[in-house]
C-alpha cells in the first residue's frame, strides 16, 4: 500500500466504505447485516518484508511500486509493523550501515513477530553465507534480541530456530501457536484473534464432529476442537502440518486427527470415490460430520469440494477473497441459506477483507448420502 494513504483519521470511513461494498454486493444472496471487526488504525501487522537498496555504504529499506518496478520506494518508517517490528527496523539499519560482512549483497530483510513480542529477521543474499557470516550474525542477533536466518541460494542459516512462538488469550484459555519462518501466518494478530473469537462463537453450540479443510497450521483448529467431539482437519502444505501437529501437542488438543490431503481428495475419500493411504488410520465411518469449516486460499472451493459441502447441516466459511466467496454462495444457495455473517478487517487501508459466513441447510434440502457424515 502507498505510504501516504496511512492516514489513521480516514480509517473509520474507509473501513465503512469497505462494509458498505461488501453490504451491497451480497445482498441478492440474503446476507444478513454483518458484525464488523475492526483493526487498530497503527502497528497492526506482525510480518513485513523488504528488499534493501544499496547506494555506496548505505543501506536502506525499499519497496517497488507495481507500476514502477525498477524505481525503489525508500522506507524511512513503517508505522503499519506492530512496534518489535519498528523498534528492531531502525536498530538494524543501524548495524548494517557500514558493516560489509553483513550488509554486502543483502538483498532482502523479512520480519515476523508475535503478539507475545517475540521477533524473528530472515537476512536474504546473493552470496554464499560462510562460518565468518555466521559469527557476525549472531553477535547482530543478541544485539538485536531476536532469532535470525540467513538465507541464500539453496542455503538456509538457522542460528537458534526458524520458528517463534505465538501466545495470547482467547475466552478463558492460553493458546500457544508455533509460527515458523516462510509459511503462513495471519499479519494481523488482533484481528485474528476477534476471528477465533467470532467463529467459536458460531459453533460453541454444534456438538457433534467437525471437517476442517486448509487447517494450515492449526489456527482455527486449535480454537474450535474443544467444541466438537472429534475433528477431522485437512492440509496439503509438510512445513504447515508439523506446526499443526506442535500446535495440538502445546494446547494438549487429542481429538483431532490430521491427514495431509487436499480438499479434493478429502472430497473423493468421503465419496468413497478414492482410496488413500494417508487415511489408513482413520476410520471415516465413526465420524458423525455435521459442521464444515472452510479457509481456502483466493481461488476459493473447487466443483468437487462445494459439492462436499452441500450435504452438511451447517457451514464455516472464512474468506479472503469476497469474490470467490460470493460464487461459492451461489452454488451453494439451493441447499444453503446463510445465517450470520461478519467482516474482520484484516488489511486497514487497502481494497482487501476478510469476511466470515456461517450457512445453515435449508429445511427443503434434500440430505445428501455420504460416508462419515450425519446423513
Amino acid at each position: 500500500m502507498p505510504l501516504q494513504n496511512i492516514r489513521p483519521a480516514d480509517y473509520a470511513t474507509l473501513l465503512a466504505a469497505k462494509v458498505a461494498k461488501f453490504t451491497t454486493d451480497f445482498a441478492a444472496v440474503g446476507t444478513p447485516t454483518p458484525t464488523v471487526f475492526s483493526s487498530q488504525p497503527l502497528h497492526f501487522r506482525l510480518r513485513v518484508e523488504f528488499r534493501i537498496y544499496h547506494l555506496g555504504d548505505r543501506v536502506d529499506y525499499a519497496m517497488f511500486a507495481a507500476a514502477d518496478p525498477k524505481r525503489p520506494v525508500i522506507i524511512d518508517e513503517f508505522p503499519i509493523a506492530a512496534q518489535p517490528i519498528c523498534e528492531a527496523m531502525m536498530h538494524l539499519r543501524e548495524l548494517l550501515q557500514g558493516n560489509h560482512l553483513l550488509s554486502n549483497r543483502l538483498y532482502q530483510v523479512n520480519f515476523l513477530t508475535t503478539l507475545s513480542g517475540e521477533l524473528m529477521i530472515t537476512l536474504i543474499y546473493h552470496k554464499v553465507l560462510d562460518a565468518t557470516w555466521e559469527v557476525a550474525a549472531r553477535e547482530l542477533a543478541a544485539k538485536l534480541k531476536a532469532k535470525l536466518i540467513g538465507r541464500s541460494h539453496r542455503q538456509k542459516v538457522v542460528l537458534d530456530t526458524d520458528w517463534v512462538t505465538e501466545s495470547f488469550e482467547l475466552d478463558g484459555r492460553v493458546l500457544q501457536y508455533q509460527q515458523i519462518e516462510g509459511s503462513f501466518t495471519q499479519p494481523n494478530g488482533e484481528v485474528n484473534r476477534q476471528m477465533l473469537s467470532w467463529v467459536r462463537g458460531q459453533v460453541a453450540e454444534n456438538g457433534g464432529d467437525l471437517l476442517e479443510l486448509y487447517c494450515g497450521n492449526g489456527n482455527f483448529t486449535v480454537a474450535m476442537a474443544p467444541l466438537f467431539t472429534k475433528v477431522l482437519a485437512t492440509e496439503i502444505s509438510k512445513t504447515s502440518v508439523k506446526a499443526a501437529h506442535y500446535n495440538l501437542d502445546a494446547n494438549q488438543i487429542s481429538n483431532v486427527a490430521l491427514v495431509r490431503l487436499s480438499s479434493e481428495e478429502i472430497s473423493q475419500a468421503l465419496a468413497r470415490a478414492r482410496v488413500f493411504n494417508r487415511l489408513d488410520e482413520i476410520d471415516l465411518g465413526q465420524y458423525q460430520l455435521n459442521t464444515l469449516f472452510v479457509d481456502p486460499p483466493r481461488s476459493g472451493l473447487d466443483a468437487e469440494t462445494i459439492e462436499l459441502a452441500k450435504g452438511f447441516e451447517r457451514i464455516i466459511y472464512v474468506s479472503c477473497n469476497p469474490a470467490t466467496l460470493y460464487e461459492n454462495v451461489v452454488a451453494l444457495q439451493p441447499t444453503h441459506e446463510i445465517t450470520s455473517a461478519a467482516l474482520f478487517d484484516q488489511f486497514p487501508y487497502t481494497h482487501h477483507l476478510e469476511c466470515g459466513l456461517v450457512l445453515t441447510r435449508r429445511i427443503s434440502a434434500p440430505r445428501a448420502s455420504r460416508e462419515g457424515s450425519a446423513a
